[in-house]
């Protein structure tokens, strides 16, 4: 593969930030955005300096008090808008996602949908944000509570999902009254500016969602400005677990979602056919960039993991693999060159520590699109628990087979793992699948189900170190997290009555 370097592109188009309600491209440093079907620079972004930033938390921190009071059914009512136009942009969207990701358009549009449906229950807040009412708590004393927003809060989310995982974050965050700043991936930043567009043309005013785009630097005003009172992330465990803690050593509110290392149990009985085909898309769907991506499938006997194994490599070498503006593809390419040399390192790995390639995705080239970051799908087997292709997320299209001899054994190897994301088992046995089920230390399990995400009434979140915080994303804990409880108690003495002094501690009978 030719070395891609960044020369003589100052003649590409630039993309800047989204800054109370406009697109400001500024100045500064600027970093190279890839097609990544064709290894070419197509675009440039322009990374935040701290004018930038600063501007974009002051108009976050002044579009506050203004949206904080306006009825919840209001701030619904934007959110209707910005679905039905959503709708109506979906084509370009996933064109913009595709185009800088490199996801065939098919998956595309799966995340645009799966975001669209946090905003339809965004739209649900005025239910959601009642609070509790208690008539004569005590002698004629009345308690409630309501949720009311922290204030401006900020979103720092991952490439491969460029439209989704903002959408896990931004939408009931506004709604609940917050206003918000995000830091998408600098790598395919367009879709988010157009979607901030979007918005602003649904009727949210000016400030309530700014984008600004950056790296390391941006992340860092964010973990430290006192203006920022939460802050959601999403990517890998280290960075994580650093900005949790940075977070909230400042005092602020985090969720970090990490990492993960997903593993798929097949047993004995499981319906060999649906159990593979599932387990296909969910390895190399995305080229392999999911945080819920399968990466081990881990059969129960000798005779199953034959099976399999066989049937995998088989369609592993038909899956379609091309540009992702192809529809007819099954796999677009990754979305860097750092990301195709990653997976060839650890392919590579898994031969030296002695796992049996069965399939070799390495090297694979797709006519005229020669400079792509494309490889094909791996597949290796007898994968041991001390080889670097089983310990670590190697976010590609790898996956890996070992072989136990019981569910019990299955079990305990994905309870010592230390990631805890996603989990699935394929069965016929009802029992079985309860026990596993409820048994097994991982926050999102699936029966016959490969991809396990949960839906937008529900929250995302996982386990161990694949979360660091307590509340997971979107769902009944995205609302708590973006708001805190405030409990009232009122009582009106009787007029011209005075009360004597009471010193014992008051409760609900006295």
């Amino acid at each position: 593969m030719n070395s891609r370097k960044s020369t003589d592109n100052q003649d590409k188009p630039l993309v800047g930030h989204f800054i109370n309600g406009s697109e400001v491209v500024g100045d500064g440093r600027t970093t190279d955005i890839f097609n990544p079907a064709d290894g070419r620079v197509s675009k440039r972004v322009v990374l935040a300096g701290e004018d930038v930033y600063q501007a974009a938390a002051r108009a976050s921190a002044k579009a506050f008090p203004a949206w904080r009071t306006t009825p919840p059914q209001k701030r619904a009512q934007v959110m209707f808008r910005f679905k039905r136009l959503l709708e109506e942009h979906s084509d370009h969207i996933c064109e913009l996602i595709t185009s800088e990701h490199g996801k065939v358009l098919d998956d595309a549009r799966g995340e645009l949908t799966r975001g669209i449906e946090v905003v339809e229950y965004a739209c649900g807040v005025s239910e959601l944000l009642k609070g509790e009412f208690s008539k004569n708590a005590g002698p004629d004393i009345d308690s409630w509570s309501e949720f009311q927003p922290l204030g401006v809060v900020a979103g720092i989310t991952p490439f491969n999902f460029p439209v989704m995982v903002p959408m896990w974050m931004f939408p009931l965050a506004i709604v609940c009254g917050n206003t918000f700043i995000l830091k998408p991936s600098e790598r395919d930043p367009s879709a988010s500016i157009f979607i901030a567009g979007l918005l602003s043309e649904a009727g949210l005013p000016d400030g309530v969602f700014n984008v600004v785009n950056g790296d390391k630097e941006t992340v860092d005003f964010i973990l430290h400005d006192k203006r920022i009172q939460a802050v959601s992330f999403v990517g890998s465990t280290p960075i994580a677990e650093d900005i949790y803690r940075k977070g909230t050593s400042s005092g602020k509110r985090v969720q970090a979602l990490g990492g993960a290392k997903n593993h798929a149990v097949i047993m004995p009985d499981a319906d060999l056919e649906n159990a593979v085909n599932a387990l296909m898309g969910a390895a190399y769907g995305s080229c392999g960039e999911r945080c819920m991506a399968i990466s081990v499938a881990v059969c129960v006997g000798d005779e199953i993991s034959d099976k399999v194994v066989a049937s995998l490599k088989d369609r592993i070498k038909n899956l379609r693999i091309g540009p992702g503006t192809d529809i007819s593809n099954d796999m677009g390419p990754l979305i860097t060159q750092e990301a195709y040399t990653r997976i060839h390192r650890y392919v590579e790995k898994g031969i030296q520590q002695g796992a049996d390639l069965v399939v070799d995705g390495r090297n694979y080239q797709v006519l005229g699109y020669e400079d792509g970051f494309f490889v094909g799908g791996s597949l290796f087997d007898k994968v041991t628990q001390e080889m670097d292709i089983y310990t670590d997320e190697i976010f590609g299209p790898v996956l890996c087979i070992v072989r136990v001899d019981s569910l019990g054994e299955a079990m305990r190897l994905i309870d010592k793992h230390e990631y805890g994301n996603g989990t699935c088992i394929f069965t016929r046995d009802g029992g079985t699948a309860r026990y596993f089920a409820d048994n097994i230390q991982v926050g999102m399990v699936g029966v016959n189900v490969a991809l396990p995400v949960p839906v937008a009434s529900q929250s995302f979140g996982g386990w161990k170190r694949s979360l660091f915080g307590d509340l997971y994303v979107y769902g009944p804990d995205a609302v708590r997290f973006y708001t805190r409880r405030k409990t009232m108690t009122q009582r009106w003495p009787e007029q011209n009555k005075t009360e004597k002094a009471r010193f014992a501690f008051p409760s609900a009978g006295s």
